[in-house]
């Protein structure tokens, strides 16, 4: 069944799948000159773990950037794109009369700017998250308010960071005051929520009805095919080259999902079956990567969150030659030795995000790019992992926020501007009005656009 929307999406609807498709110009037919919604704006925010070297990150002068800094190089075809903010902060993040636990309270403010309550029981409360404010203005218009995933898991309760849940470390969305909303990091399971899983869960089932559901799976396409057939019938040739290599891409995650998945011995049978995450950290973070894009595409949602790594995460990262945690190697103690693995970690977070960002300026929409119809806001809770400063974050705004603003710029705002001052402006964005978010004190001065 084919349903068109007054936003120029179409869906492919069968037993158990659903899929939203990009917009297509042909059903614009039937609106009113002038009254035809365009593309709506789309925000992610991208977090990295333990801080950054930043002398590696700050570009040398502010305005025109005409040489990315080395661990923004991974940037440079997007480069027009980006806007380096500096001087931004969270002073909730840092220690008060509540000690240690910065680690914690990077990851619990980050997007909520709202000092955590210090306590390793059930009773956590920290603030809700700029993602979640807008979520709950421009989720209403898509299948899902907002879309969380991340390349490590989280634990729901216990003490990570002295004394501080584990509950704040490993969560940086927040619905409500008590409520962090888990990330997803299981690329199958975020698919299948994505476009519905024709054949079930196989939870609790026999191993011979999990082969059997795994002889008969097929893509999510087939169960739509017929539909697609007609509705490609429809189009102009423009919109029907777009719904062809929108459904390739579409079949092409599958693929690489179904080839990624390892596979892990389970209870005492040594029986097998996959995991659904790939081993290698690269490979995890660009299918992640693209099913964000995918999503916001397709109009699934409109606001999204994507965790490379928890804070104080101490994951190793072999694929750039680095064996040692990353917390390990983040107190570096001004070793230039772990100066170089620092770098080459950092960098590989960036390469990730610039990913998720060309990913999206080679996604045409209309008669721009979904980068042009995107804010994303990558950066860290702290600054420098040795000394566990909350000052001077390295954030970084890229997207042209519906085609009202260009980067290429470094931008450095006055030493304590609250990094909530960003937020609140990218609340306008999406017409949530207000005087303050978390600890905002105005309107974040000199954004481009």
């Amino acid at each position: 069944m084919i349903q068109s929307l007054p936003t120029r999406r179409a869906v492919l609807r069968a037993a158990g799948v659903s899929v939203g498709l990009p917009f297509l110009e042909s059903f614009c037919h039937g609106h009113t000159a002038g009254k035809t919604p365009g593309p709506p704006l789309r925000l992610a925010f991208v977090y990295a773990p333990n801080g950054k070297h930043m002398a590696d990150w700050t570009p040398a002068t502010e305005g025109a950037i005409p040489d990315l800094p080395p661990t923004l190089a991974p940037l440079e075809k997007v480069r027009e794109h980006v806007t380096v903010l500096s001087g931004l902060c969270h002073r909730n993040a840092t220690p008060g009369a509540d000690g240690p636990g910065d680690h914690a309270r990077a990851m619990a403010t980050f997007l909520t700017g709202v000092r955590p309550k210090k306590t390793s029981g059930a009773d956590v409360r920290s603030g809700v998250s700029v993602d979640q404010m807008a979520a709950a203005a421009i989720g209403r218009a898509t299948r899902f308010p907002s879309l969380e995933v991340g390349c490590e898991g989280g634990k729901p309760a216990g003490a990570c960071d002295n004394g501080y849940s584990c509950a704040y470390q490993t969560n940086l969305s927040w619905r409500g005051e008590s409520t962090p909303v888990p990330k997803e990091v299981d690329p199958r399971l975020v698919f299948e929520r994505l476009f519905g899983d024709r054949l079930g869960s196989t939870a609790g089932a026999s191993q011979d009805k999990r082969d059997k559901r795994d002889r008969d799976r097929r893509s999510v396409l087939d169960f739509v095919a017929e539909d697609a057939r007609e509705l490609g019938g429809k189009l102009g040739g423009a919109d029907r080259r777009k719904l062809d290599e929108y459904l390739t891409g579409v079949r092409e995650i599958e693929r690489r999902i179904q080839h990624a998945q390892p596979t892990v011995a389970v209870g005492a049978e040594n029986l097998v079956r996959p995991t659904g995450v790939p081993e290698n950290y690269r490979d995890h973070a660009r299918l992640l990567a693209d099913l964000v894009a995918l999503a916001f595409q397709a109009d699934l949602t409109r606001v999204a969150t994507f965790v490379l790594g928890n804070d104080g995460s101490n994951r190793s990262y072999r694929e750039v030659g680095v064996s040692e945690g990353h917390h390990d190697v983040s107190h570096h103690a001004g070793d230039p030795t772990k100066h170089d693995k620092l770098r080459a970690i950092n960098r590989l977070h960036v390469a990730q995000f610039a990913h998720l960002v060309e990913r999206l300026k080679t996604t045409p929409e209309g008669d721009s790019t979904l980068l042009d119809r995107c804010l994303l806001v990558y950066g860290s809770g702290i600054r420098d992992g040795d000394r566990h400063d909350h000052d001077d974050l390295p954030v970084l705004l890229v997207g042209g926020g519906n085609r009202t603003r260009k980067g290429g710029l470094h931008v450095r705002h006055p030493a304590g501007t609250p990094l909530c001052n960003l937020y609140l402006s990218l609340l306008d964005r999406v017409d949530v009005r207000g005087d303050r978010f978390g600890d905002s004190t105005a309107r974040l001065a000199g954004l481009p656009g």
